[in-house]
């Protein structure tokens, strides 16, 4: 395993990373632990509030300014995540997807894309599936062991701690954007 510039422990070469991050045009990210740091928090009136770090959504806006799709692959169907999308302008929100293998192939058909135009990031178990098929693969620093032992990088943030703009700035870089 190879460190990045940024601090990321990369599986793969930088050349092979380069070569991937080159044919992406599409992210996809699971929320519970990559876009918030996984904590469920609810409030008085039992509705469940969501904190979202800033910088991992001026990721997302550096991202889509270099023509890159965003989406998100999640296990809940919450507002707080369905209001971030629309604030972010995420071009396909997948939520309530327990089972993200056949929603990922689902999203492949639907959009006419192979597995390898697409980046994933994952922390958890449920997110495995779609890691092992996706082009290029990514797990927050906290992320559990099993899935960090499977993805092309590890990321140094953890997740919903700028995670996702360190996702980012090593796509941009690789690509040279």
């Amino acid at each position: 395993m190879t460190e990045s510039t940024h601090g990321a422990r990369l599986r793969l070469s930088h050349e092979e990373f380069a070569n991937r991050a080159a044919q992406i045009s599409w992210v996809l990210l699971d929320v519970d632990g990559v876009l918030t740091d996984g904590r469920l928090i609810y409030g008085p009136d039992g509705r469940l509030w969501k904190a979202f770090d800033v910088k991992d959504g001026q990721g997302i806006k550096l991202l889509q300014r270099a023509g890159i799709q965003l989406g998100l692959l999640t296990g809940r169907s919450d507002e707080a995540v369905n209001r971030r999308a629309a604030d972010l302008g995420i071009d396909v929100l997948l939520s309530g997807k327990k089972d993200k293998d056949p929603a990922f192939a689902s999203f492949l058909t639907r959009n006419q894309l192979s597995a390898h135009q697409v980046a994933f990031a994952g922390d958890d178990l449920p997110d495995l599936p779609v890691l092992k098929r996706c082009g290029l693969s990514f797990a927050p620093a906290d992320a559990v062991k099993a899935v960090r032992d499977q993805v092309d990088v590890v990321l140094s943030r953890e997740g919903g701690r700028g995670a996702v703009r360190q996702l980012a700035e090593l796509i941009l870089a690789a690509r040279g954007e």
